[in-house]
């Protein structure tokens, strides 16, 4: 297994972006509801939370709740509502005593009140917090995003706020819901699956992707160095030969 050891001194991305997938394979492999999947998955928030702050990463995306897991059965749906609530209740000071700031990004307005409120409220707490940035991707999806930037953005051109002679990548970039915070440099998703399921498709365009066969629920800290490891092997081009990079 790698350690935090083992990936010291080489390059470690900034933000690390994570799909967090099997909950329910996990679950079903022990004859368990999916609901106590997702709740055995807590743990495995926290040691990724650990990991990325022992390793230096500056920002961490989690995705949370997807724009099309309100299609899952309702009472699965308002579990994890509730499980939210309790997670918030109960890492409130863990994150304040590790200086963590908490951001979300997704339609959260579409969520239940005592979600909601719990989010925005651990939001503005943890705003004074300059450490890691954790990020809860929640309602969320690529598409959504894009759509709602474009919406935006065409808004501000009818206004007149904006010259259409002035949008460029990093115009457009401003009006997503994660303005101000860099691209992922490393998504890694867990349970063997190879697909972004609509994921920060637009600030996934140059990430390293990591795909593990481990289910989210066992994921630890060791996991996430070995990603980060094998982050530290890949050669960054953007678009260049090896000569020029080297």
């Amino acid at each position: 297994m790698i350690s935090k050891e083992s990936i010291q001194g080489g390059p470690v991305p900034k933000h690390v972006a994570v799909i967090m997938d099997g909950n329910g394979r996990w679950a079903r492999q022990r004859g368990l509801s999916r609901v106590l999947g997702h709740r055995n998955g807590v743990q495995a928030v926290r040691e990724t939370l650990e990991a990325a702050s022992e390793a230096g990463v500056s920002y961490l995306t989690l995705y949370a709740f997807s724009t099309e897991n309100w299609n899952r059965p309702a009472e699965e749906v308002s579990a994890l509502m509730s499980l939210l609530v309790q997670t918030i209740d109960k890492e409130t000071d863990t994150l304040m005593q590790h200086g963590i700031r908490l951001l979300t990004v997704g339609g959260i307005e579409a969520l239940p009140a005592e979600a909601r409120n719990a989010l925005i409220a651990l939001r503005e707490k943890t705003s004074v917090n300059t450490g890691p940035t954790l990020i809860l991707a929640l309602n969320y999806s690529g598409k959504w995003d894009i759509t709602q930037a474009a919406r935006r953005l065409a808004g501000d051109v009818r206004s007149g706020v904006l010259d259409v002679a002035d949008i460029d990548e990093q115009c457009f970039a401003g009006y997503l819901s994660t303005q101000g915070i860099p691209d992922p440099e490393l998504m890694i998703r867990t349970s063997g699956e190879c697909r972004l399921s609509n994921f920060l498709l637009w600030q996934l365009a140059y990430a390293e992707f990591y795909f593990t066969p481990v289910l989210w629920p066992d994921f630890r800290k060791e996991h996430f160095f070995e990603a980060i490891a094998d982050f530290q092997h890949r050669e960054r081009r953007f678009g260049r030969i090896d000569a020029q990079i080297s």
